[in-house]
């Protein structure tokens, strides 16, 4: 079954550890997925994630930088919202593009090659397909599990 259905609209969401992607829909709006349903948000997806960090006690420079110290990527960079329970999230292109959709790593079961885009299947096995190449998310998410590794690794030294 496949999610897009929007259910409400809202001023304002926090990411956790049931959503599952923020989709940008149009100027200023994005379509937030989570295991409860999708809804549309007043705020770009960009300020979505922004906003994350900030609520679990970080900037997102300061999660950019993290991410670029631990494995060294500085564009399209995975990004750590939250350490203890390994909420990360990658972007499918720049953040700064409008077009811009972030999907959570572990949220997702696999992905599929649709023509030039690609199913996103999550965990519920509810699912979507973006327009974005899968060699684009093939390679973000094996950036995303060496993030993930890494922050595992750190994990273990305390």
């Amino acid at each position: 079954r496949s999610k897009g259905g929007i259910d409400m609209v809202l001023k304002d969401y926090e990411i956790n550890s049931s959503t599952f992607a923020v989709i940008p829909v149009k100027k200023g709006h994005c379509q937030i997925i989570d295991q409860d349903g999708s809804r549309l948000i007043k705020k770009d997806a960009f300020s979505i994630i922004k906003n994350a960090c900030n609520y679990f006690g970080n900037t997102f420079e300061s999660r950019h930088a993290m991410t670029k110290r631990l494995i060294n990527i500085n564009y399209k960079s995975p990004i750590v919202i939250e350490e203890s329970r390994s909420i990360i999230f990658f972007p499918t292109s720049s953040p700064r593009e409008d077009e811009c959709i972030w999907l959570s790593l572990n949220a997702i079961k696999r992905y599929l090659k649709k023509e030039d885009k690609t199913r996103i299947i999550f965990r519920d096995d509810t699912y979507i397909e973006i327009p974005v190449s899968y060699n684009i998310i093939d390679n973000q998410m094996a950036r995303s599990i060496i993030l993930e590794k890494e922050l595992n690794k750190r994990k273990k030294c305390f």
